[in-house]
């Protein structure tokens, strides 16, 4: 791991896995074999910091990645519970609600994502005319 073009040693490498790995900083710093003092003054560290947030976004990409793979084994279940007429009638209406739903805040962000775009492209118009007032005033002065 790396962070801010810095390669951390060996002790600091086994610290971030624990600290990814393990429930609480106490138990990271035992399964990594370093004072629990030591692991708070590290992470205070721009670079041990830095590489912790990488190796953290990295876990959770991949957790990502393994959701999106498992939706549609999800939505299978959902819906073979929902039609299956051997569910009891109260677990099938919990299916189908949730299918309801789940499909609704789908629709949301296929509708907002764009808009958003649109906005960011309106402030990033917007700070490039200002920034060009701006120059414009200061030359006439």
């Amino acid at each position: 791991m790396v962070g801010h073009g810095e390669k951390l040693g060996p002790r600091k490498e086994a610290a971030i896995l624990a600290l990814l790995s393990q429930r609480s900083h106490e138990d990271a710093a035992r399964e990594a074999r370093v004072p629990s003092r030591t692991l708070h003054r590290w992470r205070k560290e721009p670079a041990f910091d830095a590489a912790l947030r990488e190796a953290q976004r990295a876990v959770h990409s991949h957790a990502m990645g393994r959701l999106c793979h498992l939706a549609n084994t999800a939505v299978t279940a959902l819906g073979r519970a929902m039609v299956d007429p051997s569910t009891p009638p109260a677990t099938r209406v919990q299916a189908a609600d949730k299918i309801l739903n789940h499909a609704a805040k789908a629709m949301e962000f296929q509708d907002i994502e764009p808009r958003v775009g649109e906005l960011e492209r309106w402030v990033e118009l917007s700070n490039d005319t200002r920034g060009k007032q701006l120059a414009r005033k200061e030359s006439t002065r």
